[in-house]
């Protein structure tokens, strides 16, 4: 089996995917950017070939790559990054090369572009908030006025919360409209009151779930990104729950043959005229790859498992060899360089220190969405999760974002 595996060497732990691959006897071809003598050990170990491109960007020295390990190992079995950067790039190399294990370009747009993503989940009976694409300053306006204020903005082909904006007036409009890129096409869309919660996991061919999860975000990545606050969320009991109904439905409607899915869905925190009452979930948005945020060491965590071999064996063999029992709940909190916080690090492990699985810091480029520190916690009980998020969020001069969830 010929795998070919786009950017093995970042993220940083990408190299995993590769490696477990390799150690079943998979030809895993690497194309990368980075020049190989500067790949870490583990990396260069991961695979059998690697071929580099003087950047992933340009599509054409990536198609060369592939034609290059096609003539040398034999038609091409798999195209793979786990990466949503290059979910496209992938789309068109299983087109160009005729690779029918993952989604081609053709078919790509339900999972580029918001507004498809929509249509879909609308298409299951999963409500959306109401959203116009940004062309026309008047229609814009006048959607604005009908929904109300605030809206938010974004592009409809985006990743993460880049370039994301929640306009509260129509001054604040207008500076969006005479600053925004010409070359990107927007979505907007009502403002929800709402929190994040997801559904997670992989699927076989048939898209039948081997391992799946749900988080609860309690601080949006909009904030975290463009407010650089903290973030904490966590690994919810949701097994049976309604994000689990609703997240097998969308797993059904969507092109998730052989892959990992990331649904978002928002809870409603008040009740919402035209999409439900407080508690109902409304669909987000979707990502057809790998959970990012430390999500996958999570659910490693909660079941005691390597999703990675999952991922591995799901590829090759089309099932799970896992027992998959869930015995853990998992919390994520992330703290800022800059901020001064009650309990010092030391505290914080002769407190919790048993429960602390992870510490680790953030590389910069992704700090702004995921904090500058990280810690990683399992625990059986929710109310311990909360409390072990407060003791390690607690500013010492000042009340933030988590004080409203509990007076610990």
């Amino acid at each position: 089996m010929n795998i070919v595996f786009i950017s093995p060497n970042f993220p940083l732990d990408f190299f995993n995917f590769c490696s477990r691959l390799k150690d079943r006897g998979v030809n895993v071809l690497g194309i990368g950017d980075a020049p190989y003598d500067t790949l870490p050990e583990h990396t260069k170990n991961s695979v059998t070939e690697y071929y580099k491109v003087n950047t992933l960007e340009n599509y054409n020295e990536v198609c060369s790559a592939c034609r290059f390990f096609s003539e040398k190992y034999g038609k091409i079995d798999w195209i793979e990054s786990e990466n949503e950067y290059w979910l496209e790039t992938e789309a068109k190399l299983r087109s160009e090369f005729d690779v029918n294990s993952g989604t081609k370009y053709e078919n790509l747009y339900t999972m580029k572009y918001k507004s498809q993503m929509k249509n879909i989940y609308k298409s299951c009976n999963i409500p959306v908030a109401r959203y116009i694409l940004v062309h026309d300053y008047e229609e814009t306006v006048n959607f604005a006025n009908l929904i109300g204020y605030p809206v938010i903005v974004k592009p409809d082909n985006g990743v993460g919360a880049c370039d994301t904006y929640k306009l509260n007036n129509l001054d604040e409009l207008n500076y969006f409209f005479s600053t925004k890129d010409s070359n990107v096409e927007y979505i907007m869309e009502e403002f929800i009151c709402g929190h994040v919660e997801t559904f997670d996991g992989i699927t076989d061919a048939n898209k039948n779930i081997l391992i799946s999860s749900s988080h609860v975000y309690l601080n949006s990545i909009m904030n975290t990104v463009n407010d650089h606050e903290d973030m904490a969320f966590y690994f919810q009991d949701f097994e049976g729950k309604d994000i689990e109904i609703i997240g097998k439905k969308a797993v059904q409607a969507f092109d998730t043959r052989s892959r990992f899915f990331h649904f978002e869905f928002f809870r409603l925190d008040e009740d919402k005229e035209g999409l439900g009452k407080k508690g109902d979930l409304v669909g987000l948005e979707v990502n057809m790859r790998a959970p990012g945020g430390c999500i996958i060491d999570m659910i490693n965590y909660a079941y005691d498992v390597d999703v990675f071999t999952i991922w591995a064996d799901m590829l090759i063999y089309n099932k799970c060899f896992y027992d998959v029992n869930r015995k853990y709940l998992v919390g994520y909190v992330s703290r800022r360089n800059n901020t001064d916080y009650l309990h010092s690090m030391e505290e914080v492990y002769e407190k919790y220190g048993d429960k602390i699985m992870a510490n680790m810091d953030i590389p910069p480029i992704f700090s702004d969405a995921m904090g500058d520190n990280v810690l990683l916690f399992r625990t059986k009980s929710k109310d311990e999760i909360f409390e072990i998020i407060s003791f390690i969020l607690k500013h010492r001069s000042e009340s933030n974002w988590f004080d409203k969830y509990t007076n610990l």
